[in-house]
């Protein structure tokens, strides 16, 4: 989020003691994106605000899928990855190209007072469920929030170069994801990157998306943009860069048993162009 917004947000947070937690991002982060052949990294699961994070806390247990795409085939690293009550998100990167991690967890249940709920739409920009709420009379009804995470990371292992695969376009088929249509890590500085917003594989319309970067030894800097009728969003890049783009989507809850809404929030991170693996 811009700061001015992101400030206002929190601001919020604390005036009406909702935890911000729920508003913030959650990502995945390699301690390199570009990586040598063999290189075996530990992935960092990430939960915080403005690109700034701390290890997620949640249980192994929450995983629902940790799946690694090659330029040739994929592998499935959710059993290993549950194998204990610590994540263990250790990936090893053979094979030169780009590499993409796909990563979900299953929903944590919260319950918020009404008007804390109602402001908490409001500050995430999730204005649609706030017309719902509204339509329906159930403004003065707290609100029970089914929450889960979607993460996405592209690695390059290697020199950059054409990738055949389109490894950076594969749809991992998250309830929510972030798919680009170019290869980040071939684009010239300052060139243009088009993402679709995908829910369960289908285009989403009006998602707010936001792009951190942060440039080597410069401020952070982020964008916002809404998604077009056919979920795509643009955003230019500065260059060689550390990346994280968020959306979050809030719909009906499916089981009304256990919460009224279903929050889905999805990021992608990545390397600029031009960016080494220093």
């Amino acid at each position: 989020m811009p700061p001015l917004f992101r400030c206002l947000l929190l601001l919020l947070c604390a005036t009406i003691g909702v935890s911000t937690g729920l508003a913030s991002e959650f990502w995945l982060l390699p301690a390199r994106f570009v990586v040598a052949p063999g290189t075996r990294l530990h992935i960092r699961v990430l939960v915080g605000d403005n690109f700034s994070g701390t290890r997620w806390a949640g249980q192994s247990s929450r995983l629902t899928r940790f799946v690694h795409y090659t330029p040739t085939d994929s592998t499935d690293l959710t059993p290993t990855a549950r194998q204990t009550d610590t994540l263990n998100t250790a990936v090893t990167f053979s094979q030169p190209g780009l590499h993409l991690l796909a990563f979900s967890t299953s929903a944590a249940v919260t319950v918020m007072e009404a008007g804390k709920f109602n402001a908490y739409l409001q500050a995430a920009g999730l204005e649609e469920a706030l017309a719902l709420r509204r339509q329906r009379q159930e403004l003065a009804q707290p609100g029970r929030e089914a929450y889960r995470r979607c993460a996405k990371t592209l690695l390059q292992v290697g020199a950059a170069s054409a990738d055949t695969a389109r490894i950076y376009a594969r749809v991992a088929g998250l309830p929510l994801e972030l798919v680009p249509e170019q290869n980040p890590y071939t684009l010239k500085p300052g060139a243009s990157l088009t993402l679709r917003v995908l829910a369960a594989g289908q285009p989403v319309r009006g998602a707010l998306v936001q792009l951190w970067q942060r440039p080597p030894g410069q401020p952070m800097q982020v964008i916002r943009a809404r998604s077009n009728q056919n979920g795509r969003v643009l955003f230019r890049l500065a260059g060689a860069s550390s990346y994280l783009v968020s959306t979050v989507r809030m719909v009906p809850a499916p089981d009304a048993k256990t919460a009224d809404w279903q929050s889905t929030w999805a990021t992608l991170t990545f390397g600029g162009p031009g960016i080494s693996g220093r």
